[in-house]
């Protein structure tokens, strides 16, 4: 379990810069499951969930929706049968904040706690 969950998010405007490489490779250290892809020229950290079937991956999805709401930081989600992928960025500064590492980590938590 990485501390990094524990950390808060904290508010973040337009300009806002995103992680420097260093940042992100000491972050990515805690969330290691996380692949580092870009879409659309956005650097994203993605990750895909399997479960049994449609019913546990829909719960999952609900349970990440509410960490998202709670925080007001909202990821990309897809919902299919037996998975989940979810993609965390910071749309407002296009790219990767803190923010985004802080709640992969909280979404690792979320789906160990379903397992």
């Amino acid at each position: 379990m990485s501390d990094l969950s524990q950390q808060a998010c904290s508010a973040c405007s337009a300009d806002a810069p995103t992680v420097t490489e260093s940042e992100k490779q000491e972050l990515h250290q805690s969330v290691p499951d996380w692949d580092l892809v870009t879409l659309d020229g956005e650097e994203q950290l993605q990750r895909v969930f399997k479960f049994k079937n449609f019913a546990q991956a829909q719960a999952f999805t609900n349970k990440v929706a509410d960490l998202a709401e709670a925080e007001g930081h909202h990821p990309a989600i897809l919902l299919e049968y037996g998975k989940t992928t979810v993609r965390w960025w910071t749309h407002k500064i296009g790219g990767l904040h803190k923010n985004d590492f802080v709640m992969a980590a909280r979404t690792d938590i979320a789906y160990q706690e379903m397992q």
